[in-house]
């Protein structure tokens, strides 16, 4: 005589189907975003200065010419600031003072062989999550920033950091539109839920960014657990 299946047989395959299926889903949400459609973007504080930046394989086409010049980047970022005050070497209080009046803007990009953590510190990095649109918005309203010819631009001087360049920016500096004004206008432009009015100094957009930051947290915490909600549902078994 054949032996007769147990009337648990059934259940026990279940029950581990239904965990399979929480196995899974844990992991898909656990996993970093690596799928097609976002990008990330990196915001640096570096002392009173906030910079922006992308990894080198998510710059879009209209920053390509920055990407040709620093090929062996990983990460670049973008700052604005004064010409004066950045090709100075002695920052006293005359060059502190004339930084106040209108000047001639220039756009610093810094070249990096790691990630900003790496360079800058963990404590001061802010990644946040962009769709291609934004992405594309951000980088244009950089791109923008630029005195181009033809769509490209040329280096203007080498730059105070290893892997660093000077280009010549459109916008003017001046006391209040400063480089943290000009970055808050770009993640604005993406846009981003930020304020650029009154934005002169790094802590004015860093708190704006940070919260932010825990927005996106607090989006995907709550979308995992409604993912996976269902999931745990399907893991218990039934009572009867």
């Amino acid at each position: 005589m054949g032996t007769e299946p147990s009337c648990s047989e059934p259940l026990t395959v279940l029950i581990g189907l239904r965990a399979s299926l929480l196995i899974l889903a844990a992991a898909l949400f656990a996993a970093p975003m690596s799928c097609t459609g976002q990008s990330h973007l990196v915001v640096v504080r570096r002392g009173w200065h906030i910079d922006l930046g992308f990894a080198a394989d998510e710059i879009g086409p209209r920053l390509q010419f920055v990407a040709a010049a620093l090929p062996t980047a990983r990460y670049i970022l973008f700052g604005f600031g004064d010409m004066h005050y950045l090709e100075s070497r002695h920052h006293g209080v005359s060059t502190l003072a004339a930084a106040l009046w209108p000047g001639r803007g220039i756009m610093l990009v810094t070249a990096l062989a790691g990630t900003a953590q790496q360079g800058f510190g963990a404590q001061h990095v802010i990644e946040l999550t962009l769709s291609d649109a934004q992405s594309r918005a951000l980088q244009d309203f950089i791109a923008n920033s630029f005195v181009t010819r033809s769509g490209s631009a040329e280096v203007y001087a080498p730059g105070p950091y290893a892997g660093s360049v000077y280009y010549l920016a459109l916008p003017r500096y001046s006391a209040l539109h400063t480089c943290n004004t000009w970055a808050a206008e770009a993640m604005g432009a993406a846009p981003l839920r930020v304020h650029h009015r009154g934005v002169l100094f790094a802590g004015q957009l860093w708190s704006q960014a940070r919260r932010l930051q825990h927005r996106e947290e607090r989006d995907a915490s709550s979308a995992s657990r409604d993912a996976l909600e269902p999931s745990l549902a399907l893991a218990q078994p039934d009572s009867d």
